[in-house]
């Protein structure tokens, strides 16, 4: 267990390799489980404020739900996320490339510069789950087989799944938090 300020992170975080293989898992994560993205007040209103902009990133079937729905829905656990095509199915705001690949139009119209808001938080952390708590942050490595390949590829690049995430945690907790974290696993 690691424990950086109000957080507590499993040692997966450490001693799992991870590194996205798109090629592979075609953006299952987008597609894959029970609901959307979970989302934090911040960010509905973020996406709100954004939707306009990301609107012509989405497919149709996307646009459909969102304009029907809004751009969160309470999933079946009373928790606010993103609203998935059809039951169970992939998040109203990703969208299918050329390729076959799924992927975040919200990260999509962020990356055109179109959008001030990159994704959820949940998404970008991803397979890093939390849980809050009252007084702390568990940080615990979601393991899917969809993921697989992120496994396999990230241990051939020797990329640590804390390493992998830089960019997220730090989004998430700060720099200063990221750097204690990697003092907390590397030492000083």
């Amino acid at each position: 267990m690691i424990i950086v300020e109000n957080a507590v992170l499993s040692d997966d975080i450490k001693e799992n390799f991870f590194v996205c293989d798109l090629e592979k898992c075609k953006g299952a994560c987008c597609v894959e489980g029970d609901a959307g993205a979970p989302l934090d007040e911040d960010e509905i209103d973020e996406l709100q404020k954004n939707y306009l902009a990301i609107q012509p990133y989405l497919s149709a079937e996307g646009i459909e739900v969102i304009e029907e729905q809004g751009v969160w829905v309470f999933d079946m656990d009373g928790e606010k996320g993103t609203a998935t095509i059809g039951q169970n199915g992939a998040c109203a705001f990703s969208l299918r490339d050329e390729k076959g690949i799924l992927k975040c139009g919200i990260e999509q119209a962020y990356f055109d510069g179109k959008s001030t808001f990159r994704k959820p938080v949940s998404c970008h952390l991803y397979p890093i789950r939390i849980t809050k708590y009252d007084q702390y942050d568990a940080l615990n490595y979601d393991r899917w087989e969809i993921c697989d390949a992120a496994c396999v590829l990230g241990k051939t690049l020797g990329v640590p799944l804390y390493k992998f995430l830089k960019d997220a945690l730090v989004r998430k907790y700060g720099e200063d938090w990221y750097r204690q974290l990697v003092e907390e696993i590397e030492g000083n």
